[in-house]
């Protein structure tokens, strides 16, 4: 491993040395202040140094979230086949090019420094050189206490072994006690965060019962091997936890799983502001709402809620992120989608009421006619005797009302009739 490992025994040391000699300008150059510090900026280096894997971790987790309504639909396809479901899922991976285990590349890629700090603290407790360390130093390594304990003890040591560092199997133990649990703490708190605020609970993957699993699987495993683990090395992985603790709240807060929680109080930030001022702010604001228009009506609950308060005050986002005030009003806009509400329909009538409205209305309205047509013709238009009327009933009877009604019937015009050819009659 010596042979593997040794030019990052050389890079390991020599950060240390760099931030050791900076740090010996304010405390002495043997105290647990000067070598701890030291190993705080170590573990500040690499996780700059690591942005860019945090960067890819972030883009492969907006990928997963583009994949959501996939995934689901998968889900609730092959719900009552697991195989089938799990083999569709893997199959969407890989035409995406989407990794769902790339938020451990920052774990895997720190683990060879990880190692490498482990391999030289202990070395520094067997007093012998290692990388760019000499004597001196390492002998002034052995020799720095941090809140009593040594460096490069740890919670198994002897009590003998504890005396020839200078202190005492309690304060080793207490210290080490303290710096497990806060270690495994911020571990649980960090990965709990991210599964109960920053995941889209409804859409359930194996991606996030393997997250669950690992929420209480890691604090376990560094409470298991922590007890190994010299002061130093505690020292690093308490603060690379606190580091990725805090740069999680960071990502959790700036740029949320669209349907978690907080991606849900997002919104309602966002929606305070834009009503207040008719428009957005900032960078991310304007990435946010262009997602969401670009959705359409793949939106989630709480996006369509969003753009639905901002119908109520007239105000439209747009495919560019902006948001605008419309000409038209929009308060009757729909809950869902902000669009504006149709028409309402009459209410239908029943049969039997359309049938007596019908019945009354044309009744009346015959009655109505008729009386119209005798007070409005003149007396000179009247027929003169009664075989008049007789002549015009008989024609009536013979071509009139019933040959009137067969040719409305068959969509005939009314009137008098062209007279038949002689050859006919």
């Amino acid at each position: 491993m010596d042979t593997i490992l040794g030019p990052l025994y050389t890079a390991v040391s020599w950060i240390i040395v760099q931030f050791h000699s900076l740090f010996s300008l304010v405390f002495p150059e043997d105290s647990g202040w000067a070598w701890g510090l030291s190993i705080v900026a170590l573990v500040v280096v690499i996780r700059v140094a690591l942005i860019p894997l945090f960067v890819k971790q972030i883009k492969a987790t907006r990928n997963m979230q583009v994949l959501q309504p996939k995934m689901k639909a998968i889900q609730e396809r092959y719900k009552n086949d697991k195989q089938r479901q799990s083999e569709e899922m893997m199959k969407l991976y890989r035409e995406t090019g989407t990794n769902p285990l790339s938020s451990c590349l920052p774990i895997l890629a720190q683990s060879p420094f990880f190692l490498a700090l482990f391999q030289v603290l202990n070395k520094i407790a067997g007093n012998h050189e290692v990388g760019v360390l000499n004597a001196t130093q390492v002998e002034q390594a052995r020799e720095a206490h941090v809140f009593g304990a040594p460096i490069a003890a740890k919670f198994m040591d002897s009590a003998s072994k504890v005396e020839s560092l200078g202190a005492t199997l309690a304060d080793v133990r207490v210290v080490t006690v303290i710096m497990i649990v806060l270690m495994s703490g911020s571990q649980f708190y960090t990965q709990r965060q991210l599964m109960t605020k920053n995941v889209d609970l409804t859409v359930k993957t194996p991606f996030m019962q393997q997250q669950k699993m690992l929420m209480y699987i890691f604090p376990l495993m560094f409470a298991v091997f922590g007890i190994n683990f010299p002061v130093g090395v505690l020292i690093y992985w308490l603060t690379t936890n606190v580091w990725s603790m805090g740069q999680q709240m960071y990502v959790i807060k700036r740029n949320p799983t669209p349907g978690s929680k907080s991606y849900a109080h997002l919104l309602e930030r966002m929606q305070k502001h834009v009503i207040a001022h008719s428009g957005v702010r900032g960078r991310r604001d304007r990435y946010v709402v262009k997602q969401m228009v670009a959705k359409g009506k793949d939106r989630n609950e709480d996006e369509r809620k969003f753009v639905s308060a901002l119908a109520k005050h007239d105000l439209l986002p747009q495919a560019d992120g902006t948001v605008i005030k419309s000409e038209t009003p929009l308060a009757d806009a729909k809950p869902g989608g902000g669009e504006p509400g149709r028409r309402q329909q009459p209410k239908r009538q029943s049969k039997s009421q359309r049938r007596s409205h019908a019945q009354s209305g044309g009744s009346g309205q015959r009655q109505e006619g008729e009386g119209e047509d005798e007070a409005a013709e003149p007396e000179d238009k009247k027929p003169a005797s009664s075989a008049a009327k007789k002549k015009a009933g008989g024609s009536s009877g013979r071509g009139g009302s019933g040959g009137n009604a067969r040719n409305a019937k068959s969509g005939q015009r009314k009137g008098p009739q062209r007279p038949k050819h002689p050859s006919k009659k």
